[in-house]
C-alpha cells in the first residue's frame, strides 16, 4: 500500500460588502426598487408585494411598504460587513 498525497481544495464565495449610507438613501429614494442593491431576493419578494397591496389599498400601502424597504435594506447592508463564522 502507498501513501498517496491527499489534496484538499478549499472553495471561497467572497460576497461584496454593501455600503449601509447607500442602501438607505436608495431605499430611502427609491423604496422596494432601492431594496435590489442590499439583497436582490429581498428585494423582489417587497416589490411584489408593494404592488398587491398598493393595488388593494389604493396606493396608501407605501406607506407601510416604504419603511419597510428601509429597514430592510440598511440590516441587510449591515448583514454583508460581518465576518461570516468559521464551521468547526
Amino acid at each position: 500500500m502507498t501513501d498517496a498525497p491527499t489534496h484538499t481544495t478549499t472553495i471561497i464565495h467572497a460576497k461584496p460588502q454593501k455600503s449601509v449610507v447607500a442602501a438607505f438613501f436608495l431605499t430611502l429614494l427609491f423604496g422596494p426598487l432601492g431594496l435590489l442593491y442590499a439583497t436582490v431576493a429581498g428585494g423582489i419578494v417587497l416589490i411584489i408585494l408593494a404592488i398587491l397591496i398598493g393595488v388593494v389599498t389604493f396606493g396608501f400601502g407605501a406607506l407601510i411598504t416604504w419603511p419597510v424597504s428601509i429597514f430592510w435594506g440598511v440590516v441587510a447592508a449591515m448583514m454583508s460587513k460581518r465576518t461570516p463564522s468559521t464551521p468547526a
